[in-house]
């Protein structure tokens, strides 16, 4: 069975920008089939839109299915593992990964963020289908809430958190083009 990898990329984003190409790409060295589809009205992302176009392209959901998601992306990636209640996956990246946002620039932003940080998720159902979850977070990240994303991460998803120094929100603006520590992660699943 082919492993499968789908990657995620965030709000106001594209699939070929920061560090999503890269790793992509070393994926593939490595004999992973790699999806990186473009998300539905990426400026305003809407949790019911993002989960049904990502459960779409993942089609049957597997032990050999992996996860890869850049901020709203990981919470898409959750949203949609706690559909698949009796199903295995593989295990999951969640790069930038929040429950709370911080840092918000206006009320269109805060509107725009506010169902997916109140719309809570089935932390119970996410670790039936994999128990493999690892968050990759910077130290630096202006939407991050460090400290409490971090807690929350560990206590209600039993993720192995990573807080990786001055790596800002992960983009390119912040210097990523590669992140070699979510390969990693993929790696240490199989």
């Amino acid at each position: 069975m082919k492993k499968r990898v789908f990657i995620v990329h965030g709000w106001g984003g594209n699939p070929n920008e920061h560090w999503l190409p890269w790793l992509k790409g070393e994926l593939e060295q490595k004999g992973f089939e790699v999806h990186m589809p473009s998300m539905p009205n990426t400026d305003e992302p809407i949790i019911t839109d993002w989960v049904g176009h990502l459960s779409k392209i993942v089609g049957e959901l597997d032990s050999q299915t992996y996860f890869v998601g850049h901020s709203v992306g990981c919470q898409t990636i959750m949203r949609y593992l706690e559909t698949q209640a009796g199903k295995k996956a593989g295990g999951c990246v969640l790069v930038a990964a929040w429950f709370i946002l911080q840092g918000l620039e206006n009320d269109e932003e805060e509107r725009i963020a506010k169902p997916w940080m109140q719309n809570d998720v089935d932390y119970e159902k996410i670790r039936s289908v994999t128990s493999n979850i690892s968050v990759l977070n910077s130290s630096n990240d202006d939407y991050g809430a460090v400290e409490v994303n971090k807690r929350l991460f560990k206590e209600r998803l039993h993720a192995d958190v990573k807080v990786l120094e001055n790596r800002g929100h992960f983009t390119t603006g912040d210097g990523i083009t590669q992140l070699p520590e979510a390969l990693e992660a993929i790696e240490g699943f199989r």
